[in-house]
């Protein structure tokens, strides 16, 4: 779980998360990110953990802001799970979809998943329409390049065998880690990328939404390094 200037809303965060029941009796770490928060964020997570003394919660922070991208990087570093799960310290994503992800992971039919904003009738917030284009653009080109049929590229929600994903050599630190992810596992030999519909609970920037327009130039540009420069 990533987190910069999320004091508002982490501890709901963390209460959703810590009281899912996983199907198949799978038990849960929590492995907080926090990249430097220049709010209450860390208090707000330290008094989360004092008030759930018995939950397998690991903190780390980092000394500076790097990006969401090498706050995933250390959160995958230290996890020790053999699935790992992305949930952003936001409400944008219900942590009780959890279970939709590890579904086709359980049935042994799939490695990868990712949860699709844009199929199947779960709750879905109306807000920008250009955003909307703009992932759908985004998810187009990634295709183009990965040879996959995703419908939601950008989405938070993706579900790795930890293997896989601590096997990837990640370089982006900001936004650029989901396409990034994105084309260096399509390259990965006989893996199995699944997708399934989640809600969708956005937030506008009023509410604390951060990525910018600036941000999808910056994807499209990390869709065409690694999907045909391939580095």
């Amino acid at each position: 779980m990533p987190a910069y200037n999320e004091a508002a809303t982490i501890q709901v965060t963390l209460k959703k998360v810590l009281d899912v029941v996983l199907a198949g009796d799978v038990s849960k770490e929590i492995v907080i990110v926090n990249d430097s928060s220049t709010d209450g964020t860390e208090k707000a997570i330290h008094d989360f953990m004092a008030a759930n003394p018995k939950a397998t919660i690991h903190y780390c922070k980092h000394e500076f802001n790097q990006g969401k991208g090498a706050a995933l990087h250390t959160g995958i570093r230290e996890a020790t799970g053999d699935y790992i799960v992305i949930q952003d310290a936001d409400l944008e994503y219900n942590p009780e979809e959890f279970n939709l992800l590890l579904q086709p992971v359980l049935s042994g039919s799939a490695d990868v998943v990712y949860g699709s904003r844009f199929i199947g009738g779960n709750p879905h917030r109306i807000l920008f329409f250009w955003h909307t284009i703009g992932n759908k653009m985004l998810t187009f080109f990634s295709n183009m390049f990965s040879n996959l049929n995703l419908t939601d590229m950008e989405t938070c929600y993706k579900l790795f065998r930890s293997d896989i994903i601590k096997g990837i050599k990640l370089k982006e630190k900001r936004f650029g880690f989901e396409p990034e992810v994105t084309q260096k596992v399509a390259r990965i030999k006989g893996i199995r990328i699944y997708e399934v519909g989640i809600s969708y609970y956005g937030r506008t920037y009023d509410e604390g939404k951060k990525i910018g327009w600036r941000d999808g130039f910056k994807a499209l540009y990390c869709i065409v390094k690694y999907g045909m420069l391939r580095q």
